[in-house]
């Protein structure tokens, strides 16, 4: 079955690329990967204090990953996988990608305005020698009726 990964970051663009995502599933009898991503925190001497905050970043990737899943109440038919992914973003999508061969599309959103935004940046230049599917870019300007017109 395709899978299509999106990436979750509490971003604007990273929910219009989750629900776009989320709809071609839908339309397509795919499947959802939502991938949140705990970033690498600052390392702190003490043991309990790291631990602390690396429970807080675990904590507020699965909130965002969440909101993700509540946005995504109304796609009938679309349940989809959380995938928790620590390190750098650009290695954790990379990871995800490498762990489940069954994703058929990397679903990033684009900036609403100015520079597209790293990930996007590094998938649609450098990274894209190495990608194992295709990359869908959708426009961070793109409106919910439009967004939904187009999947």
């Amino acid at each position: 079955m395709r899978t299509y990964l999106a990436v979750a970051d509490g971003t604007e663009e990273a929910e219009i690329a989750v629900r776009f995502a989320a709809r071609r599933a839908a339309k397509t009898g795919g499947a959802l990967a939502i991938l949140a991503i705990v970033e690498p925190q600052e390392f702190v001497a003490f043991g309990s204090i790291q631990a602390t905050i690396e429970a807080e970043a675990e904590e507020r990737a699965q909130d965002v990953a969440a909101r993700a899943l509540d946005m995504l109440d109304e796609e009938r038919g679309v349940l989809p996988r959380i995938v928790v992914k620590h390190g750098e973003p650009v290695a954790a999508i990379q990871q995800a990608l490498s762990d489940n061969p069954e994703i058929g599309a990397l679903v990033l959103g684009a900036a609403k305005t100015g520079a597209p935004g790293p990930l996007v940046s590094y998938f649609a230049g450098a990274g894209m020698s190495a990608l194992p599917c295709p990359l869908m870019i959708i426009p961070g300007s793109l409106s919910r009726e439009a967004l939904d017109r187009l999947s």
